[in-house]
């Protein structure tokens, strides 16, 4: 499967990262419109390369924000963020080394990383850890990821038997700190590219030949719906620039809703425009699509609503 640009995903991502093209700038230093139109761009290109640069550029940013102190020369290596299912890991002390042990789903890049920040129970809490993707004890679990949305990412099961790892921060440090909530819009940003990604087919279509009434209806909406989203995750990056330290919770948890809802709308109104035939005539359109509703699920739906209806509740003027 290719990029747009003709090389797979896994390649592309590859060759950024070694010409710095995802040394993004941090959230919440003043430039978090430009990390995240940088995002936008990744996924309106291709899906699989979005989701790869946005753990490699979030690794980064975890490292600077808890203060670990890395080879400068890393940075030109391919990182990634394992941290579903913090329980999967264990993390034991072995005289002045910790080890991991465990299995942990959703690896994204599990053939393709230098390194890894990987979240650990240990004694005393939930810890952060940096291991490398090739040292002994680490393998990828074959089979455990025949996925066709977002198949190029290679997120499968990686097995950990008794792992060297270098602790990051203290135990609930990884999700404590300001920055993980900006972790979770820059995924938002990401969703917005590979819908406008699946957009530019319906846009496409329309400049080229004759659409109906109804399918040039489709078209309008699409556009208002990607507007207000563009709006709603570019007026996040202004708020996180002005309040790098504040709570993001509800912020993020606003722009993912409206982003996904966004990007369910243009899927829907796309394929009720064109009909089946892109989906089965178009192999980078399909494959989009394809991509963009697995990506979506890494949002948790009514779960994540009902938490951010919690936030709201909890205010007395929800600013409204």
């Amino acid at each position: 499967m290719l990029t747009a640009g003709g090389e797979d995903p896994g390649t592309a991502f590859r060759s950024a990262v070694h010409a710095g093209l995802l040394d993004l700038p941090s959230p919440g230093g003043g430039r978090t419109r430009e990390r995240f139109l940088r995002f936008v761009e990744l996924g309106r290109a291709d899906l699989t390369l979005a989701r790869l640069g946005e753990g490699h550029a979030d690794a980064l940013a975890i490292l600077a924000e808890l203060d670990a102190s890395v080879d400068p020369g890393w940075r030109r290596e391919p990182w990634g963020v394992w941290a579903a299912a913090p329980a999967s890991v264990t993390a034991t002390r072995d005289g002045h080394r910790w080890r991991l042990t465990g299995h942990r789903p959703w690896c994204s890049g599990a053939g393709l990383l230098s390194r890894a920040l990987v979240t650990a129970t240990a004694d005393d809490g939930v810890r952060l850890f940096v291991i490398e993707v090739d040292a002994a004890g680490v393998t990828p679990v074959a089979d455990t990821w025949p996925a066709v949305g977002m198949a190029a990412s290679d997120s499968r099961t990686v097995s950990f038997d008794g792992v060297t790892a270098l602790p990051v921060g203290g135990p609930g440090s990884y999700t404590a700190r300001p920055g993980f909530w900006h972790g979770g819009l820059g995924v938002a940003a990401c969703w917005y590219g590979g819908a406008v990604g699946v957009a530019d087919t319906l846009h496409d279509a329309a400049r080229h030949r004759r659409l109906s009434p109804h399918a040039m209806a489709h078209l309008g909406a699409v556009d208002a719906a990607l507007t207000a989203a563009r709006a709603v995750l570019l007026a996040a990056a202004d708020e996180v620039d002005a309040k790098p330290t504040g709570d993001a919770d509800r912020l993020a948890h606003q722009v993912r809703a409206t982003v996904e809802v966004t990007a369910t709308t243009v899927v829907d109104r796309v394929g009720r425009a064109l009909g089946a035939g892109p989906l089965c005539q178009d192999a980078h359109h399909a494959r989009r699509v394809a991509d963009l509703t697995v990506y979506l699920r890494q949002s948790h739906a009514e779960a994540d609503l009902a938490h951010l209806g919690e936030l709201v509740a909890a205010v007395g003027d929800p600013g409204w």
